[in-house]
């Protein structure tokens, strides 16, 4: 299912602890440490919670916080959800196989909570609700199971933020998703990284789209990681259904990223876009789409576009497998440095050579994001331009 490169960035497990305090849950979002709540922003998590509609935040093993603010919206930790909804048996560990490869093997042995979101069917969110998993304990081994599901003809946006304290030398972090897109549902999915140098990742993540459902999914990582691995699957399994999947990646020296999105479009009509947009600047990024078209009447698009600005890999891998006549696939891929014409035309125009290039790789980034709210946006330009500085 994770095909993926495990070589450069393998992990052993027992090299973490899987163990961890538990924290206190706090009533309210003030409460929380301001050190935590700082790492918190810079990953779209709003500590006042202003436009959000619900919040979900773990620490370690332990749910700290949880609360929903519009009725027709159920948020809580997976164990209660467990325990609350009996039906969930049919959901949890469905699309993704705990045999799947040893993260999922060890999510399944050592699970440590992960969130439960659904919208009742026909419930329109009049705002994103937001969660944030987050390391505080060195050397953690995070495992934590999430499932979403947006009943039909509902309308659902998450923002998730995913980081580590700022003291934190080493970690890593599992998480297992699963998510349910019902007939004629929509679903956004936003989701931001700033885990750390020296932690490792491996989101592990399959959806499955009914008839007229809609995913849209972001993913944003800017800052220096380990080592990160996710190939999340989409299943467009109803006639209409639609999936687009967006990422905006920086890799700076030490990093591996091995980042790609796989859908299948096995109903007459489905929709699939996959857009990716990697710099490297000293790191390694493999930049993976997958189409695939397994009946007349699809149509699906992928583009990948890579800059190297200093020593480093970027590989841009892009597949389209079509099974039967009818189907309409097509993708474009380009690595390169920033043309020369470009640098020059700027600086006639009075930027000197590093504020031309800073202009031009911020551009670069800045890909149009569907669904982010105004307050995010601002934050994710300001987050591309400190890195760009960073680059630089």
């Amino acid at each position: 299912m994770f095909e993926l490169d495990n070589k450069p960035g393998d992990v052993n497990l027992e090299d973490y602890e899987t163990d961890a305090e538990n924290h206190n849950y706090a009533e309210e979002l003030s409460e929380i440490e301001a050190a935590d709540a700082e790492q918190f922003l810079n990953v779209g998590v709003d500590i006042q919670e202003i436009r959000r509609s619900g919040t979900f935040i773990q620490k370690d093993s332990s749910v700290v916080h949880c609360k929903t603010c519009q009725d027709g919206i159920e948020m809580m930790g997976i164990s209660q959800a467990m325990e609350q909804h009996g039906w969930l048996e049919n959901y949890i560990w469905k699309n993704v196989s705990p045999d799947a490869d040893k993260f999922t093997s060890r999510t399944k042995e050592k699970p440590h909570e992960g969130y439960f979101i659904r919208s009742l069917p026909g419930m329109k969110a009049s705002h994103p609700v937001q969660s944030c998993l987050y390391i505080a304990k060195n050397k953690f081994s995070q495992h934590v199971h999430n499932v979403v599901i947006a009943e039909e003809g509902s309308e659902l946006h998450i923002i998730t933020g995913c980081a580590t304290a700022p003291h934190l030398d080493s970690g890593l972090h599992v998480g297992v998703s699963e998510f349910y897109v019902k007939k004629g549902a929509k679903l956004m999915f936003t989701m931001i990284h700033d885990w750390g140098e020296n932690v490792n990742v491996r989101p592990r993540t399959v959806t499955r789209v009914e008839e007229g459902g809609v995913i849209v999914s972001n993913y944003i990582s800017l800052r220096p990681v380990g080592s990160l691995q996710m190939y999340p699957t989409t299943y467009l399994e109803g006639e209409g259904a639609v999936a687009r999947f967006n990422s905006v990646l920086v890799a700076g020296k030490g990093s591996h990223l091995d980042v790609g999105s796989k859908i299948v479009l096995g109903a007459p009509g489905t929709r699939a876009e996959i857009i990716s947009r990697g710099i490297t600047s000293g790191g390694t990024i493999i930049a993976r789409g997958n189409l695939i078209g397994k009946v007349a009447g699809i149509k699906a698009h992928l583009e990948c576009k890579g800059l190297i600005l200093n020593d480093g890999l970027m590989r841009a891998i892009p597949e389209l497998s079509g099974y039967v006549p009818g189907v309409e696939m097509s993708h474009e891929a380009a690595v390169g440095k920033i043309d020369q014409r470009e640098i020059e035309y700027l600086m006639a125009r009075g930027l000197d050579e590093d504020e031309a290039v800073s202009t031009i790789v911020r551009g670069f980034l800045n890909v149009d994001i569907e669904g982010l709210p105004a307050n995010l946006k601002e934050k994710l330009d300001k987050a591309i331009s400190e890195s760009q500085k960073d680059m630089m």
